[in-house]
C-alpha cells in the first residue's frame, strides 16, 4: 500500500493500536504546534517501526498539552528491509544526504566503517538516529534503519558473518557493468560497502579481494562522488538481486 504524502507523518516510540490517546512530548509539541502550526481537529499520520501506520486527530486540552487520539490503521507494518548498509563516514553536510538516501532506498541497517583513508567522523550516534527518522517520516517508510556504533574495516571483517555476503564498489576494477557479477551472488543475506572520498587503500584493496565473502563491482565508466556511488550501487543491487524485482 502506497504512503499517503498529503498529510504530516510523525515518528513516535510510543506503541501504536485504535482507541488511544497519546499526549505530545515537549519535542513533538513544538514541532506540531509552532513548526506545522496544527489545529484542533488536525488529523496527521503516525508511526513507530513496529505496528504500521495510523492515522490520529489532534486535540489540545490546554495551550501547552496536544493529545494525540488514534482512529485507524492506514498501513501495515511490512517486514524490515535485510540490506546492511556499511560506509565511510563523509563530511557533515554530505553525510547527511548519504543517510537519508540510504533510508530511501531501503537500507535495513546502517554500520558506520573506519577506513584508512576516511574523511569525515561519527561525532554523534543520536543525531544519525535523528537524521533517519526524519527521512522516514519524509520518504513514507515504515520500518526505521537500526544505526549501529563505528567499526574499524578490520575489525568488522574479521567478525562477519559468512552467511552475509558484502558487495563493495571497487574503485580499481577496470570493469564497467556490474550486473554479471551481481546475478552470480547467490546469497540472500547482503550488505553493500562503499569507501570514503579517497577510495579504500592498496592494503584495503587486497584484503577485500582475498575475502569469499566479498564480491567487488565497478559502478560503470564514470567517476562518482562517494555518496552518489552509494545511492547508484544501492539502486543497481535492489533492482537486479534486491526488494525490487
Amino acid at each position: 500500500m502506497r504512503a499517503n504524502f498529503r498529510m504530516q507523518r510523525l515518528f513516535i516510540d510510543a506503541d501504536l493500536k485504535g482507541g488511544i490517546d497519546i499526549e505530545a512530548g515537549k519535542d513533538h509539541f513544538h514541532y506540531l504546534a509552532n513548526v506545522l502550526r496544527a489545529e484542533d481537529g488536525t488529523e496527521i499520520l503516525l508511526f513507530n517501526g513496529r505496528d504500521g501506520e495510523w492515522k490520529a486527530r489532534l486535540t489540545f486540552p490546554t495551550r501547552k498539552r496536544i493529545v494525540m487520539t488514534i482512529l485507524e490503521q492506514t498501513r501495515p507494518q511490512p517486514a524490515p528491509s535485510d540490506l546492511y548498509y556499511l560506509f565511510a563516514p563523509l563530511k557533515v553536510g554530505r553525510l547527511d544526504y548519504l543517510v537519508q538516501k540510504a533510508v530511501e532506498m531501503g537500507a535495513g541497517l546502517l554500520q558506520p566503517v573506519m577506513t584508512q583513508h576516511v574523511q569525515g567522523k561519527i561525532t554523534s550516534i543520536d543525531r544519525l538516529k535523528a537524521n533517519v527518522i526524519e527521512a522516514a517520516e519524509q520518504c513514507g517508510v515504515l520500518s526505521v534503519p537500526d544505526v549501529a556504533p563505528p567499526k574499524r574495516l578490520g575489525d568488522l571483517l574479521e567478525t562477519w558473518p559468512r552467511d552475509r555476503r558484502i558487495i563493495y564498489c571497487d574503485e580499481g576494477d577496470h570493469g564497467q557493468n556490474p550486473l554479471p557479477l551481481l546475478n552470480a551472488v547467490k546469497e540472500r543475506k547482503l550488505a553493500l560497502l562503499v569507501g570514503p572520498e579517497g577510495g579504500f587503500s592498496e592494503d584495503e584493496q587486497k584484503v577485500l579481494r582475498s575475502l569469499d565473502f566479498v564480491t567487488a563491482i565497478p559502478l560503470g565508466p564514470r567517476i562518482l562522488r562517494a555518496d552518489t556511488a552509494a545511492v547508484a550501487a544501492m539502486a543497481v543491487i535492489q533492482a537486479s538481486i534486491g526488494d525490487w524485482r
